[in-house]
């Protein structure tokens, strides 16, 4: 995938350094394109990276926006880690992922089979609230879209709210909330916020289509050592530009009947044959506002139409006392406050692993996740906090020795009736691309995986043939014909 002896090497541009814009200035740089990569941050990782932060004592540490997982089908980016750890040996395999809930209700997806329907018979052999009563009352046709899902489910659900569309299933509420929230909340939002044919997608690519089971892999090393520094140094190896801590004010056509395209940093510009906007959605919002000149009214209307989801909140605490030997390494869990999982770090990465050793402790983190803006910082954490309690009772007395509190308002929003209009990564300009999570594709796919599979596409297109191949999960479910 080296240079292919380009007569002119295409000169690109990438905006943006978090996972789709290194996929795409991978796949560009490898295939003889010139690539300059501007990211305002400086450092690289978008909304996954990772900075240095340091505890009272001195010690150094990343810290990140929290834990992330990668699915066994997130192909795509598992391809781009390929570059710089062909083994993927940052990555450690989980034996389960298990959902907590309250008066000590569990479910576990431990050693699933790998195909439906048989996943779903287990999982409703495994599931105490689903007794034969219960499942004579769900509806079984709308039960059945979970398995149906294809290029039809948008026209069908995308105008209803996963809320809606879980209501008509009548499942029982227990059953409901230890098996469909974490769907939902893996988009950081909340049901009646959601589309339903993203929840849908969503059952489709992590469960009913996915032939690698739902089980998943983590980081066992901070994000920054495991994957940005070491794809930055493979990028600067291909002659790649990078320029950290640099911001792009605007994207404008060349003028004239010139051809390429003006980026603009300060006040100077550097004409590119292509560019690739990599950004999140405020920012890219922002950039296509100030570039006057970039594309047409619809696509401009469409790009401000964009949003994002309620906030997040990340709470890791390091604890003086050990959590219990036999709590999983990361749980989901339901009904429980605001908290919607439980990760404890020493359990996953080296550096907590080392902190934790040295004091005798845990290092546990919090999430929570599309947390309505009225909660204010202290009565978030005291109902974290609560649910932690409840659900690791060893941690009631336990000291919180050092903590860091993060709150960000940035995932992109998938509400109900906005698939139509969400852009591509085809925009009315021939050489400028989109890349980022909520970027329209065809292939299922969702967070870190879309974030990769779009700056993919992105490349491919600048470079007018599939340079890359892109991977992908069954696009339609096994009952897809029935367009249920």
């Amino acid at each position: 995938m080296r240079q292919s002896g380009i007569k002119r090497r295409l000169e690109t541009a990438v905006v943006g350094g978090g996972l789709a814009g290194l996929a795409a200035a991978t796949v560009l740089a490898e295939n003889g394109a010139r690539v300059t990569l501007y990211e305002r941050e400086d450092i690289l990782g978008g909304r996954a990276a990772a900075w240095n932060d340091e505890l009272k004592d001195g010690t150094s540490f990343q810290m990140e926006r929290g834990f992330h997982a990668f699915f066994r089908q997130y192909y795509n980016l598992r391809a781009l880690m390929r570059r710089v750890d062909p083994e993927l040996s940052c990555l450690t395999p989980m034996t389960d992922y298990p959902v907590l809930g309250e008066d000590g209700a569990k479910a576990s997806f431990r050693a699933l089979p790998k195909r439906a329907p048989l996943n779903i018979a287990e999982l409703v052999r495994r599931t105490d609230s689903l007794g034969l009563q219960a499942l004579l009352q769900i509806d079984r046709k709308a039960a059945a879209a979970m398995l149906a899902f294809g290029p039809h489910t948008y026209e069908r659900y995308d105008h209803m709210s996963a809320r809606e569309y879980l209501d008509s299933l009548s499942f029982p509420e227990e059953a409901r909330r230890m098996l469909f929230d974490v769907f939902s909340h893996s988009f950081f939002s909340r049901e009646e916020n959601l589309s339903a044919a993203e929840l849908l997608m969503q059952f489709h690519f992590y469960f009913m289509g996915n032939p690698e089971g739902l089980v998943f892999d983590t980081m066992n090393v901070p994000f920054s050592r495991g994957l940005f520094n070491p794809l930055g140094h493979y990028l600067r190896s291909l002659d790649v530009n990078v320029q950290t801590g640099t911001a792009v004010e605007r994207v404008e056509r060349a003028p004239g009947h010139a051809n390429g395209y003006d980026v603009h940093v300060g006040s100077r510009s550097t004409r590119f044959d292509g560019v690739v906007l990599g950004l999140s959605v405020n920012p890219l919002r922002e950039l296509v506002a100030r570039s006057k000149t970039l594309g047409n009214e619809t696509w401009r209307s469409d790009v401000d139409a964009l949003e994002v989801t309620w906030p997040f909140v990340v709470w890791r605490l390091w604890l003086d006392r050990p959590v219990a030997a036999h709590r999983a390494p990361f749980a989901g869990t339901a009904g429980v406050g605001l908290l919607d999982n439980i990760s404890v770090y020493e359990k996953l990465e080296d550096e907590s692993r080392a902190q934790a050793e040295q004091r005798g402790g845990s290092v546990v983190e919090l999430h929570a996740y599309a947390v309505d803006p009225v909660h204010h910082e202290e009565a978030i954490k005291t109902n974290l906090l609560a649910g932690l309690h409840e659900l690791y009772p060893e941690t009631r007395d336990a000291t919180i020795l050092e903590e860091r509190y993060l709150c960000r308002w940035d995932c992109p929003a998938f509400a109900p009736g906005s698939h139509a209009r969400r852009p591509s990564v085809i925009t009315p300009e021939r050489m400028v691309t989109l890349a980022g999570d909520f970027v329209r594709i065809e292939q299922p796919s969702a967070l870190m995986e879309r974030a990769v599979t779009t700056g993919f596409i992105a490349a491919n297109s600048l470079l007018g043939h599939r340079a890359q191949e892109i991977e992908s999960v069954p696009r339609s479910g096994v009952l897809s014909a029935l367009k249920l």
